[in-house]
């Protein structure tokens, strides 16, 4: 149990190093995606390569985490969202290097849309797991309902057979309802 908080705790850390480098990178990446006039500065293709390699080294940093055991598919999605996020980042640079600010332009969705996917994939991981699931028990019926049941079925059998013997009509309807209500009480 021991080695399993230790790991835990130590996955933690890892992570937590991990964030503290990525955020001021998202930050500036996701200013800039906010405000795609500034990718018409001279200097933005290189502040964007030098982010984009923030986020390659990020990327191989997960990579080489070992996530605790339940973790692997969470962090495997954060990997493959910081890997995302740097190839959309060079995909805007090219179009921003070789065909001008309007090609980059059309590259802003995808590119902002990876951004986002890292910040959910963080916030996934830090989320709680949910508690699992309580099988359902069915109430306990106990010895009440099944005694009403065959009183029900006694008493209606009974009035539904003396109503019909005596030919009063409401005694052997009230049977019946008796009857038919002690198929409702119990159900096995």
């Amino acid at each position: 149990m021991a080695a399993t908080g230790e790991v835990g705790e130590r996955y933690a850390t890892q992570v937590g190093a991990l964030w503290s480098g990525l955020a001021r990178t998202l930050t500036e990446l996701e200013r800039v995606a906010a405000d795609p006039i500034e990718l018409e500065d001279d200097d933005a293709v290189d502040s964007l390569k030098l982010l984009q390699y923030r986020l390659h080294v990020s990327s191989e940093d997960a990579f080489g985490i070992s996530p605790p055991s339940g973790v692997e598919p969470v962090h495997a999605e954060l990997a493959a969202a910081l890997a995302g996020a740097r190839d959309a980042t060079a995909e805007l640079v090219e179009a921003l290097e070789e065909d001008g600010f309007d090609a980059a332009l059309l590259c802003l969705h995808e590119w902002r849309g990876a951004l986002f996917r890292v910040r959910l994939a963080r916030l996934r991981l830090t989320m709680p797991e949910p508690p699992p699931p309580t099988p359902e028990r069915p109430p306990a019926v106990g010895v009440r309902a099944p005694w009403v049941a065959l009183l029900l079925a006694v008493v209606g059998a009974a009035a539904f057979v003396g109503g019909a013997t005596l030919d009063l009509w409401p005694l052997w309807a009230a049977g019946l309802t008796a009857l038919g209500a002690s198929f409702l009480t119990y159900k096995p």
